[in-house]
């Protein structure tokens, strides 16, 4: 299973997911086996400004089943599902950790991420 975290910088396991999903620069790529992380690394997005669903087809592109977020509006939503790629949005923290407790089916999300400001607009979703 390949996930894809949107995450702060380039810092790996160890950045901190970003609050935005759309204005990440950088995804941490986790390959998962048995339970457990089999390789990570980071990948830059390649451009600099995107239109709906480039995001989600770029990280389709990459293999990735599964995006652990934080916020993310409803038409990223709408496209991943599409393509059959799970979200699971309200994911905080560190990438590393994230990503562990997910594995570990014991992730713990913020289910009121879209009442903060900023993200309002974006309605309410989780996977």
């Amino acid at each position: 299973m390949r996930l894809a975290v949107p995450c702060e910088d380039d810092g790996g396991l160890d950045s901190r997911v970003a609050s935005h999903f759309g204005r990440a620069r950088y995804y941490v790529l986790v390959d998962a086996e048995g339970g457990g992380v089999s390789s990570a690394r980071v990948v830059r997005v390649p451009f600099e400004e995107h239109g709906p669903g480039d995001l989600p087809n770029f990280l389709r592109s990459l293999g990735v089943d599964v995006v652990l977020a934080y916020g993310m509006g409803p038409r990223a939503q709408r496209f991943f599902s599409e393509m059959g790629i799970r979200v699971v949005t309200g994911a905080a923290g560190r990438v590393g950790d994230v990503v562990s407790a997910f594995l570990a089916g014991s992730l713990r999300v913020d289910e009121g991420w879209a009442e903060r400001p900023g993200f309002r607009e974006h309605g309410r979703g989780s996977g």
